[in-house]
């Protein structure tokens, strides 16, 4: 991790809460947990010393000393205490160590102290160089020149008795240690002061101290120490056992050279020559990591005889005295190590070989042996995988091996299991399970049945197979399979399936060690009961080897697991003791950035701006674990939840309201702390604003009383339409009526017309049979004027104009301009003509015309050929149809 400041870091400091100032080269550096800050003094000198005492952090530099607190912004704010010194001139003075004692704050340089008290500042200037000083028995006791300690009054130092062995020796630092104090020297390692008498410190790593420049001296809890050293990093020394621990380049140190230390809970930090180093303490996972890149990928582990034997793609390497040492003539990829009658074979990729010790022996050249396996019943046999098929050893009675080729295989093997004696289960690693019946003398195969994807297996790549408590189990893609030999058919294990997507590497005969497929990678311990510990470290999950995972027991609370640079080693019964113990601290919600501004405070809720909150970044920290992780709720309008592995939790497009958001840690067995929470809201857009709302309503209520004036407009219309429409078929009714009266006034007109015609048709004809009587019997007559007399009667009858005028009124009447218009158009008819056409026009036949007219029915005829000539009537048109229509 960058930090962002110099390389030097000469003095650390932690807060209650677990924050880290550090004292470098380019100024105050400043982690949270998850965030480094670098702040920088006015005149950006190099800060030489930090302490903190309540919530002020104190600093101490070239000719300056003064104190830093956070502000509003949580912003770390400088306050130069020099000003306060009077009637002193610096010498060149840098400030190499702060001692809060009490209500004082003590500043050493190598040429004076100066003491901090109630906004004074005090001076003592001793004669002597001052190298270190110490709070003990509630005095200061300070190493002075090169001539052992003093004791400091108010006034003067005072050197202590019995300090001849320190006479001419550079003391780099002092700590209190079983009940005195344990004075470290740049080079003639440690002594130990009982506070009356000086005595060479005695263990033997005394002598490795002198050797390699001590420090740094740092007393931890059950009589452990931290010794650092300028030319090979620190030792973690236990003075109980007096066996210790080197953390040095070679362990993947970035620096040897220490050039200060700080303890806080189960963490050590190393202020380094070139960088920052922090160790976890007693942690029930270790880990052994490769820096030199010779050991590889560990593919397998082993132990025998009193050693870790370690199988990569390089070759075998085995500890003597926590040294990593190769196994001569191993070199080439090692696929198994197996512990097997007593001897430790490794599967090789050029054949099989039997180590002991740092020798490695072939016993065979059957390359490639991916897994051995006993076959059930017998005592000295076993079957092993190989790249072209399965291989017999059988274990002579003189501890010989003899081996050789099983017949009727010639594929790779990469995982075998045994169903029976006879009856074995083999993996190809890319053509899926073979079920192999094999001879009784084992060495040839008799029957080999296929099984994939056709016999409910996902997938033919990769299958793991395993034996548990006489059930073959298969997981494919992440699926758990059972061969069920009643049915003979491969089906669902239903006992593991809440642990799909997770592989299976360890089985101890009562609980089952899983781990996920997938990128978290976490580790589940469990007995399928009640039983369970989950483990998600994440240096663990990180290094896992990818579908190589395996792990052996050494003992009832060791375990060892293969990584892809190393080995991990987990102490079980320590780390359920630790995860029972442990309370996780509650996070802190160090601030709330929008896109423009950060966010400290929280004890209001917060408001920020629609405009600035498309992004927001809730920034939390828990300084006092080592890789925190968080999980988050948030709650509002939107709501969201998940876990994160750092501190910034960031949501985007929020819609505007009121959130709840809260947060905790996440312990390496995935229990949840107890949540920390702010709330906060979004202000809505401008347009969902208050003002925007008020006038919203405003419009609302003035577009209600618009359209309700529009309404009652609109409703006035529409009655004025309806009474006009009411009008207009009233009218229309009272027209119906009237032309239902005139109709009937006509049907009476054209009855007395049809009437009166048919009258005078009947009179006519009667007086025309009566004229045609008088002429037959003409001669009857005996008097001739008297015949001629009734004649001319009879004629003026017919031709009475009476009669016509009466029919020209009625006719009229019905059509009223109807001789009019034919006149008109016609000028040229006759009044005889214009009879014809009325009669024809009321749709009378000939035979009636002709009594009307007095002449015969030839008469009407000729008459009405004249006419049709009259009219330009064309002889294919019907002449009454014309009239009728004209």
């Amino acid at each position: 991790m960058e930090y962002q400041g110099g390389s030097k870091n000469w003095d650390l400091a932690v807060n209650q809460k677990g924050e880290l100032f550090v004292a470098n080269n380019k100024g105050l550096l400043h982690y949270n947990g998850e965030k480094w800050s670098l702040n920088r003094l006015p005149n950006k000198t190099i800060i030489r010393s930090v302490a903190v005492k309540g919530d002020s952090i104190f600093t101490g530099s070239y000719e300056e000393f003064g104190l830093w607190k956070k502000n509003e912004l949580g912003e770390l704010k400088y306050t130069s205490l020099t000003h306060l010194i009077q009637g002193h001139e610096f010498t060149s003075e840098e400030f190499w160590e702060i001692l809060p004692i009490g209500d004082a704050v003590y500043f050493r340089s190598f040429s004076a102290i100066y003491m901090f008290k109630n906004g004074k500042v005090e001076i003592l200037d001793p004669p002597e160089v001052i190298s270190d000083f110490i709070d003990y028995n509630n005095e200061i006791i300070v190493a002075a020149g090169n001539m052992g300690l003093y004791r400091m009054t108010e006034t003067e130092i005072l050197p202590l008795d019995n300090q001849d062995l320190l006479h001419g020796k550079t003391i780099t630092d002092i700590i209190q240690f079983n009940g005195g104090l344990l004075v470290g020297t740049k080079l003639n390692g440690c002594y130990f002061f009982d506070g009356k008498d000086l005595s060479p410190w005695s263990p033997p790593i005394n002598e490795e101290l002198k050797m390699h420049q001590l420090n740094k001296l740092l007393n931890l809890k059950n009589g452990k120490l931290v010794l650092g050293t300028i030319k090979n990093g620190v030792y973690v020394y236990d003075s109980q056992t007096m066996d210790s621990k080197i953390i040095n380049r070679e362990s993947g140190l970035q620096n040897n050279t220490v050039l200060s230390l700080l303890n806080f809970k189960d963490q050590l930090w190393l202020g380094l020559d070139n960088g920052l180093a922090r160790i976890r303490l007693n942690y029930p996972i270790t880990y052994y990591t490769d820096y030199s890149g010779v050991l590889g990928m560990v593919y397998d582990i082993a132990w025998h005889e009193g050693k870790l034997y370690l199988g990569s793609n390089t070759g075998v390497f085995y500890f003597e005295e926590d040294t990593l040492k190769f196994v001569n003539a191993s070199q080439g990829h090692v696929w198994d190590l197996e512990v097997v009658d007593g001897d430790l074979l490794c599967g090789h990729n050029t054949g099989t070989y039997k180590i002991q010790g740092d020798s490695f022996d072939q016993i065979t050249e059957i390359s490639g042996g991916y897994e051995i396996r006993k076959v059930p019943e017998q005592n000295n046999l076993y079957i092993q995988g190989t790249y072209n098929g399965l291989a017999r050893f059988l274990r002579e009675d003189n501890a010989e091996w003899s081996i050789s080729r099983i017949r009727g295989l010639g594929f790779p093997i990469k995982q075998l299991c045994f169903e029976n004696p006879q009856t074995l289960w083999a993996v190809h690693p890319y053509k899926g399970l073979y079920r192999v019946q094999m001879s009784k003398n084992y060495d040839s195969i008799t029957n080999a049945q296929a099984y994939d994807h056709t016999d409910n297996v996902p997938s033919e790549y990769n299958i793991k197979i395993f034996n548990i408590k006489n059930q073959i189990i298969f997981n494919s893609e992440g699926k758990w399979l059972k061969y069920d030999p009643i049915l003979d058919q491969i089906i669902t294990f239903d006992e593991f399936q809440r642990f799909n997507g997770k592989e299976l590497f360890f089985f101890d005969g009562k609980h089952f060690w899983f781990v996920d497929s997938d990128r978290n990678k976490e580790i589940v311990h469990t007995d399928l009961k009640s039983d369970s510990l989950l483990i998600s470290d994440i240096p663990l999950r990180e290094r896992l080897a990818p579908d190589s995972q395996k792990m052996i027991r050494i003992n009832d609370s060791t375990l060892f697991v293969t990584l892809n640079d190393g080995f991990a080693q987990i102490n079980q019964i320590e780390l359920k003791k630790q995860l029972m113990s442990q309370a996780l601290p509650v996070p802190e919600i160090v601030a709330l950035h929008d896109e423009i501004s950060s966010n400290n405070q929280f004890s209001d809720k917060l408001e920020m701006p629609y405009t600035h909150s498309r992004i927001l970044t809730c920034e939390v920290a828990a300084p006092e674990l080592m890789q925190a992780r968080y999980q988050y709720q948030l709650s509002g309008p939107k709501e969201y939840s998940g876990r994160a592995e750092n501190g910034f939790i960031e949501f985007q497009n929020l819609p505007h309201g009121n959130y709840t958001f809260s947060v905790s840690t996440v312990g390496i067995d995935n229990s949840v702390s107890k949540a920390n929470s702010i709330e906060f809201r979004i202000a809505p857009p401008w347009f969902l604003s208050n003002l925007m709302l008020t006038l919203y309503v405003a419009l609302g209520i003035a577009t209600i009383f618009l359209v309700r004036f529009y309404n009652r407009r609109k409703l006035k219309r529409k009655q004025r339409e309806i009474e006009r429409r009411m009008q207009k078929e009233q009218e229309e009714k009272l027209a119906d009526l009237e032309k239902e009266k005139l109709a009937k006034e006509i049907r009476l007109k054209q009855n007395e017309l049809a009437s009166t015609t048919l009258n005078i048709a009947k009179k006519n004809e009667v007086i025309l049979e009566l004229k045609n009587m008088l002429v037959m019997n003409k001669d009857k007559f005996s008097n001739s004027q008297r015949y001629r007399s009734f004649i001319k009667k009879l004629n003026n009858s017919i031709q009475d104009t009476e009669d016509w005028k009466r029919f020209e009124v009625s006719f009229k009447e019905l059509h009223e301009d109807f001789f009019e218009r034919l006149l008109k158009t016609y000028p040229s008819l006759t009044p005889k003509d214009l009879k014809l056409c009325a009669y024809l026009k009321m749709n009378l036949s000939t035979k009636e015309i002709a009594p009307l007219m007095a002449i015969s029915i030839r008469g009407v005829e000729i008459h009405r050929y004249r006419l049709r000539k009259k009219l330009e009537i064309d002889n294919s048109k019907n002449l009454s149809n014309f009239l009728i229509t004209f």
